[in-house]
């Protein structure tokens, strides 16, 4: 027998600059390891080692993905024995929620930059200004395409039966939580079900919603309600005491994207782009807020500019892409340098005295 693993992003490059849900996912894990060190390359390196060891054993594996480099992983926890390792480099801030007693730093710098060669320093140096600089210049992309998106948002706002939207909400809420949660305990983990990356959006929802017998795609356009049917939603969840698994959205972290009660075998998620998904399995369902709330007529009656809001959006998302692809573009090069210059013996042991632990956690 195999365990599962669950891909996800615990951090986003966001409308908000870079938005972290790390401390969210780490509570109440005993033994926890923060990498530290200026190599994030290393870090990605010891992670993924420690996943191939334990993938196909029999635990659950969560892997938190890297919204910089969404191949490579940035964090693996493995919530049944307590343990979890994770990059806590800036600008994650680890532990600023929760922290245990059993919490780590490990420090990964194990060149002496102090011995480097005045010429590398400078390379060094520039190229961290230019990674720093392409990564605000996403970020100020980003929070342009907010703005343009919150326009776009207005004009069905504008056109919108509200209590047809309460009415709605209401209807699934009874037919999703129709009775209390047995738990004696309550947890919520939040996380992102998607991000903006260099290869532009990347998600999970496959992987997240694998095994639940029941999903709900919300469709709609934007402003259509969909972020508030989640957190109606999640309220109801909460009072009645079900573990909540809520993801929110990659581009603007107040909103939310997903609501998973595992419990009762359920998903309900905004299916619209850039994750749009349509039915492909017994038990999916499509809910349309533009079609169930929003006044007939709308999508034609602001036709022109819901073209030009749409091509100003999407120049936005472009333009956030291409400094993120700078950004990593720089960052290989840095990583390049370090590699030279890195004793990689000292990352072996580091990864043989990490595996040693979790073998001890496993016979406990």
């Amino acid at each position: 027998m195999s365990g599962n693993v669950l891909h996800y992003f615990g951090g986003g490059n966001t409308a908000k600059g870079f938005s972290n849900l790390y401390d969210s996912n780490l509570r109440g894990l005993d033994r926890v390891f923060i990498l530290s060190g200026k190599s994030s390359l290393e870090k990605k390196g010891l992670i993924h080692r420690l996943m191939d060891e334990w993938t196909g054993k029999n635990v659950n594996l969560e892997a938190l993905h890297s919204p910089n480099d969404p191949d490579s992983l940035e964090g693996l926890i493995i919530r049944e024995l307590g343990f979890g390792i994770v990059d806590g480099d800036f600008p994650r801030e680890i532990g600023k929620e929760f922290v245990g007693d059993r919490w780590e730093t490990v420090d990964l710098d194990v060149m002496d930059f102090s011995s480097l060669e005045a010429a590398v320093k400078k390379d060094i140096t520039q190229l961290e200004a230019k990674r720093e600089d392409a990564l605000d210049k996403a970020y100020q992309s980003y929070t342009a395409g907010l703005r343009v998106h919150d326009r776009w948002e207005k004009l069905y706002v504008d056109r919108m039966d509200f209590l047809k939207a309460d009415q709605v909400t209401d209807r699934l809420i009874k037919k999703l939580i129709f009775k209390n949660s047995s738990r004696k305990e309550r947890t919520t983990r939040r996380r992102f079900l998607g991000a903006a990356t260099p290869k532009g959006p990347v998600d999970f929802v496959d992987n997240i919603t694998s095994g639940l017998n029941k999903r709900i795609f919300l469709k709609g356009r934007a402003g259509t309600g969909k972020s508030t049917v989640l957190k109606k939603i999640v309220m109801e969840a909460e009072k009645k005491g079900y573990d909540l698994e809520i993801y929110h959205c990659g581009f603007d972290p107040a909103s939310l994207d997903m609501v998973v009660v595992r419990e009762l075998g359920w998903a309900v998620f905004d299916s619209t782009q850039p994750h749009e998904y349509f039915p492909s399995r017994k038990g999916d369902e499509v809910i349309d807020m533009y079609e169930l709330t929003v006044a007939p007529g709308t999508d034609e009656l602001y036709a022109n500019e819901i073209a030009e809001i749409e091509k100003e959006y999407r120049e936005q998302m472009k333009a956030g892409k291409d400094y993120l692809a700078e950004a990593k573009r720089v960052n290989d090069q840095l990583e390049s340098i370090y590699q030279d210059n890195m004793d990689h013996s000292r990352i072996d042991e580091i990864f043989s005295d990490i595996q040693k632990e979790i073998k001890l956690l496993a016979k406990d």
